[in-house]
């Protein structure tokens, strides 16, 4: 019989999954239909055309249009894969196949803290100091969906309900 606690987590991480995979889908689709508003993110960022223009910093702006473009084409296909990897996650959640929706999950939510934390936060934030910027300043929505996708992540790796022999 399975425990409470254990029907409880598995809910839980069903739902966070559900949450985090249709954001990520939102955000895709929203990148691809209203391509124009954050492709202009992209470019400012990169270009740097909004920050303190240090000149020990500049050096690393990307100003060529169809570099900026391509950036943003690549975060769109990931944000795409990511969102689908989390679905099929979901839907190995809704199956309670626990060990197949963990591993799929995984992945999802992993590749999401790569592209808002490795990309956004650290490349986009750091590199290309993003974090100078008033306007063009992706920071805070970045750090909000690497804290939720690592929560979620966190959430499914509890123990639910099982003891170390694998039986309830």
């Amino acid at each position: 019989m399975t425990k409470p606690t254990s029907r409880a987590l598995s809910l839980s991480a069903t739902l966070l999954t559900a949450t985090v995979a249709l954001y990520t889908a939102l955000v895709a689709f929203g990148n691809i239909t209203d391509f124009g508003t954050n492709q202009q993110f992209v470019r400012h960022v990169l270009a740097m055309d909004t920050t303190f223009k240090d000149d020990d910093l500049m050096w690393r702006a990307v100003t060529s249009k169809g570099l900026q473009d391509a950036a943003y084409v690549a975060i769109i296909a990931w944000e795409t894969v990511a969102a689908l990897v989390l679905l099929a996650g979901t839907w190995f959640w809704i199956r309670r196949d626990e060990d197949r929706a963990r591993r799929v999950s995984t992945y999802g939510l992993l590749m999401l803290m790569l592209l808002f934390g490795g990309g956004f936060i650290a490349i986009g934030g750091e590199w290309f100091a993003m974090w100078q910027s008033g306007d063009w300043n992706g920071l805070d929505a970045a750090t909000r969906v690497f804290v939720f996708s690592g929560i979620v992540l966190i959430v499914q790796y509890l123990p639910f309900g099982r003891t170390p022999g694998g039986t309830d």
